[in-house]
């Protein structure tokens, strides 16, 4: 059976329907990116790479400026929610609004912009919705470094056609309390370790986050506690207790720095690093930057959350999140995305490329 074949021809939202009937769970997205790397080969002004199931395609205009345009290919598991389907002005489907509206408001862009007022770099990539280690932008940056250069960067990701500057730095840490086992009949001969997890909790529920301005943007830090684990049967005092907190933190500081920090909230008890990603710094006051929301309108907002805009800040590219969807729908049953949306996406970057 043959692989099937994009059109490019269509419009953003038939581009979507396309996309979508093609499954592409994560670790999966091979059949996607032939159908990716066919279509973008048969177009003359684009040089084409591909490393797995990640394909880069670049104009080579000589142009001041290079914007990067980034998307993941992959989706969660399919929730009996293929193949698209249309109802009004919706069309419902397993990743819909994250992110194939935005991959294929990327194709379209692709395929219709020979000559763009800046030159571009496209990027359609694998594993973005499962873990880290397999990400197929991460691999990139690792091997390709060259491909992902560029003085701009926008990520696809749902955002309800809302500028996103930026994103948190997140990482997370076991909080440690330590007793001595006994029979909770006797439990004036142990230690409980969950009780000595009280003073945690009490710094927890007193901490002030804060609240940090970078480009305009204001981006609200949070320390909180995500999971506790402590306790072996229900007539043992517990000799020991964990408490999982994850710290969101403002892209001007550093994974050392919040750290640090939280290893302060926490004076006095054992702190376990379990994992850490870096913020990415808006970049709002570079050139292209500035031209980009001024092109495409309305107010930019934080990320309050982490993207993969992390990892084009950790190569010195400013970068964004803009997208159509809305990301509240994001891997849900009833995931969809309005079709007017992914056009007005689509002529706003037009716009911005063209003007």
């Amino acid at each position: 059976m043959s692989n099937p074949a994009l059109d490019l021809s269509q419009d953003a939202v038939a581009v979507t329907a396309q996309l979508v009937d093609i499954p592409s769970v994560s670790r999966e997205e091979k059949t996607l990116a032939d159908a990716v790397e066919q279509a973008l080969r048969a177009l003359p002004h684009l040089t084409v790479d591909r490393d797995g199931d990640a394909v880069v395609a670049r104009t080579e205009l000589g142009r001041a400026e290079r914007v990067v345009l980034a998307g993941h290919l992959d989706t969660v598991p399919i929730a009996d929610n293929l193949p698209s389907r249309f109802d009004g002005g919706l069309l419902y489907g397993c990743g819909t609004t994250d992110m194939k509206s935005g991959v294929a408001v990327q194709l379209r862009l692709a395929a219709t912009l020979p000559e763009p007022n800046r030159d571009l770099t496209f990027v359609f990539y694998d594993a973005e919705e499962i873990a880290a280690e397999f990400n197929g932008l991460g691999r990139l940056a690792e091997h390709h470094p060259q491909w992902l250069a560029g003085d701009f960067a926008v990520l696809l990701e749902p955002t309800s056609a809302v500028v996103e500057g930026g994103c948190q730095g997140t990482l997370r840490v076991r909080v440690e309390t330590t007793g001595r086992r006994a029979h909770s009949a006797r439990s004036w001969l142990g230690e409980n370790a969950i009780h000595a997890a009280a003073p945690v909790l009490a710094r927890l529920a007193a901490y002030e986050p804060r609240r940090v301005e970078i480009d305009g943007l204001t981006y609200r830090e949070g320390l909180n506690a995500v999971m506790i684990e402590g306790g072996h049967a229900g007539n043992v005092i517990p000799d020991s207790c964990a408490v999982t907190v994850n710290y969101r933190f403002a892209p001007n500081r550093s994974e050392d720095e919040a750290l640090a920090h939280v290893r302060e909230v926490f004076d006095g008890f054992t702190v376990v690093l379990t994992d850490s990603a870096p913020g990415a710094l808006p970049g709002l006051s570079h050139p292209a930057a500035a031209a980009f929301v001024e092109a495409i309108g309305g107010e930019p907002t934080p990320k309050e959350a982490w993207t993969d805009v992390a990892r084009f800040s950790a190569l010195g590219v400013p970068a964004v999140n803009y997208g159509p969807g809305d990301p509240k729908l994001a891997h849900t049953r009833e995931e969809y995305v309005e079709t007017a949306a992914v056009l007005r996406c689509e002529e706003r970057l037009r716009h911005w490329l063209t003007s």
